[in-house]
């Protein structure tokens, strides 16, 4: 991994940059900024340190996002340790609702229904282990990059049902006219088409089958969820994918454009029906201001809309949740990962994550957030 590269810093003009679209991303007369009552502050000297350990297992997406917060957090609290192990969101929320962890990244919200195989909801099983509700905080915005690897194509388009077909091995070469069709004057080879995926539990699919689900039900009639159900090969973790479509010519994945801009690999722009939009920051700032709360109270849960048509607005976007128990067991703990999340939810440091592959929460979202851990004890 590049490490250095996925922990740059951004510089004043980042800064005033993500101010700007948090606040043109939100759409509302009733959002409010970073520096409203109850807002994050911009760095972790504000949030008042704690002191101790504190572990936390989930999302790949986040990885990149959440070590660049850890580095900056602990740089201005020498006395706190931040440990987080990105093993995937499933494997997450596993080890929050056995209690193995002070906190759980994933890419999905906690399920209010039994997952196949389950006997009580996740929601059930983390509000058991907490001895008090369990909150999903969205914290992290990923934007999912469609990611290839195709010897003399430096730019294409894809709707969401060639994508679907792509994705479901109806779509074999990269020459197919489906694709031809939508990338006028671009000169397509034969290409056979090399489909890696995720073989790990991951939020990340989850999010993928949902937008294709969502954006080409009639393409894409497999079921979504962490595990893929489309064609391919699987490579374990964001990493794998990655490296896979960049070794192998013809290659596509699914993967966090944080990963996809670490690795240099070419994305595709994304064609709702709306107009071909690339993957940037100002374009998932304004699809991530559609999102509707389908939670209550403090459990902030985004419901994202991945049919959007809306001009300039990328469809396909994760939101990564810190899952937290609303009182902690342990007084030390809850102090840590209050003062931690706090940090990690300033303006400062949601500044410093577009440099990396990440969109900055709205100022709305942002606002509701900072509630929820002024909440948490």
């Amino acid at each position: 991994m590049k490490i250095q590269s996925r922990r740059r810093i951004a510089n004043v003009t980042g800064v005033a940059l993500v101010g700007t679209l948090a606040l043109a991303g939100c759409g509302s007369n009733n959002n409010t900024t970073a520096t409203s009552s109850g807002s994050s502050s911009t760095s972790a000297s504000s949030t008042g340190c704690a002191t101790g350990t504190l572990s936390g297992e989930g999302s790949t997406a986040q990885k990149n996002a959440i070590d660049q917060a850890i580095t900056d957090y602990q740089t201005t609290c020498p006395g706190a340790t931040v440990n987080y192990n990105g093993t995937g969101s499933g494997a997450g929320v596993k080890q929050f609702t056995a209690g193995q962890v002070a906190f759980g990244g994933s890419d999905s919200a906690l399920k209010s229904v039994p997952v196949a195989g389950a006997t009580v909801t996740e929601q059930a099983a983390a509000d058991k282990a907490c001895g008090s509700p369990a909150w999903d905080i969205p914290m992290v915005t990923g934007p999912i990059a469609v990611v290839y690897n195709v010897k003399g194509v430096s730019k294409l388009i894809l709707t969401p049902a060639v994508s679907a077909k792509i994705f479901n091995g109806v779509i074999t070469t990269w020459n197919d006219p489906a694709i031809a069709a939508i990338n006028p004057g671009v000169t397509l080879p034969a290409t056979a088409i090399k489909v890696f995926f995720r073989s790990d539990s991951s939020g990340t699919t989850e999010n993928f089958t949902k937008y294709l689900a969502a954006a080409a039900p009639t393409a894409w009639t497999a079921a979504s969820g962490k595990t893929w159900t489309g064609k391919g090969e699987g490579k374990q973790a964001s990493s794998g994918v990655s490296n896979a479509v960049k070794a192998t010519d013809g290659g596509i994945t699914y993967t966090e454009w944080s990963y996809a801009k670490d690795d240099q690999l070419a994305m595709a722009q994304i064609d709702n029906g709306g107009g071909p939009v690339e993957l940037t920051a100002p374009a998932v700032s304004q699809a991530l201001s559609l999102a509707k709360q389908a939670g209550t109270g403090n459990n902030i849960i985004l419901k994202l809309d991945y049919t959007t048509k809306a001009p300039g607005a990328y469809p396909i976007l994760l939101v990564t949740y810190e899952i937290a128990c609303s009182k902690g067991k342990d007084a030390a703990k809850a102090k840590l990962l209050q003062s931690f999340l706090k940090s990690f939810a300033s303006s400062g440091e949601q500044a410093k994550l577009v440099t990396i592959g990440y969109a900055p929460l709205p100022a709305n979202i942002q606002g509701q957030v900072n509630t929820a851990i002024a909440a948490l004890s």
